[in-house]
């Protein structure tokens, strides 16, 4: 039975949408469609309830989907060991949310070297969405998130919550109304929510990026002002390469951990948690 196909299967359930389906997976809609049938073709059961504003899993398919899950989940598994050298036991993967990468990675894997001599660690950076999708099928053993779905095989626990700052490469007090220079840093879906309320009458930004490093960059590059993580700007406020501007609200950017519920090696996991927990992301 082909692993492709039952990957398009749990991205579908997951998504309820061919068409959002087709863009998570990199492939045209009808590609998605062919997968299906002929998944439902060689169960002879059908498996996806068509519907106007969506699909849903039938009965057959409610009963196929821990199957799949655990199909999929032992491929990518079985893949990764069986390119591993004879000198190493397993591998363990964490996911990172992109914007965190700087101050969690490093840590991470120096701990985990130390801890864990004879496992091979394997770190990626990436959006919520692909990573929680990657978590689910067994691609990684972890993320850090902002956005998590609930999932019956994922534990889903607060991981860290930093404050997002309003800071200037020139002292200055809060403007109201389009300020020259400010970047907008998409934080997520809780940030632009909590920014709306805090700034209803402010006017599209000329620059928006979704990456917070390369917003930080470029105000320190050529001026400006902008949204980071505490983390990332504490330095540049102690030698006065960023001010705080004065009466800014101050936001919350909250994270997540993400685990397997059942794991061959509880010990494994625990360890690896136990290395996110002890990092100072505040330094």
């Amino acid at each position: 039975m082909n692993i492709e196909h039952m990957r398009t299967f749990l991205e579908l359930h997951s998504s309820s949408s061919f068409q959002l389906t087709a863009e998570r997976l990199h492939v045209t809609q009808s590609t998605v469609s062919a997968r299906i049938k002929a998944l439902e073709e060689r169960l002879n059961q059908t498996l996806i309830i068509r519907k106007r504003n969506g699909s849903k899993l039938s009965a057959a398919g409610r009963l196929f989907h821990p199957h799949a899950l655990t199909v999929v989940q032992a491929w990518e598994r079985a893949r990764q060991e069986i390119a591993l050298p004879e000198d190493l036991d397993g591998v363990f993967s964490l996911g990172i949310q992109l914007n965190h990468w700087d101050y969690i990675a490093t840590q991470w894997l120096t701990f985990m070297q130390k801890s864990n001599p004879t496992i091979a660690t394997r770190v990626i950076a990436d959006y919520s969405d692909p990573l929680m999708t990657q978590l689910r099928d067994g691609q990684l053993d972890m993320a850090i998130l902002y956005a998590p779905t609930n999932h019956p095989n994922i534990q889903i626990e607060a991981f860290n919550n930093e404050s997002l700052y309003l800071v200037s490469t020139e002292p200055r007090e809060l403007q109201v109304g389009r300020t020259p220079g400010y970047i907008f840093v998409d934080w997520g879906d809780e940030f632009r929510a909590q920014h709306n309320l805090a700034f209803p009458k402010t006017f599209i930004p000329k620059m928006s990026v979704g990456l917070g490093s390369f917003g930080l960059n470029q105000i320190l590059t050529h001026g400006g002002s902008g949204y980071f993580l505490e983390s990332s700007i504490k330095p540049y406020l102690q030698n006065k390469s960023l001010f705080l501007v004065e009466n800014a609200p101050v936001f919350n950017r909250p994270t997540y951990l993400g685990y397997p519920i059942s794991t061959e090696n509880k010990n494994l996991q625990q360890s690896a948690v136990q290395a996110l927990k002890s990092i100072n992301i505040v330094n």
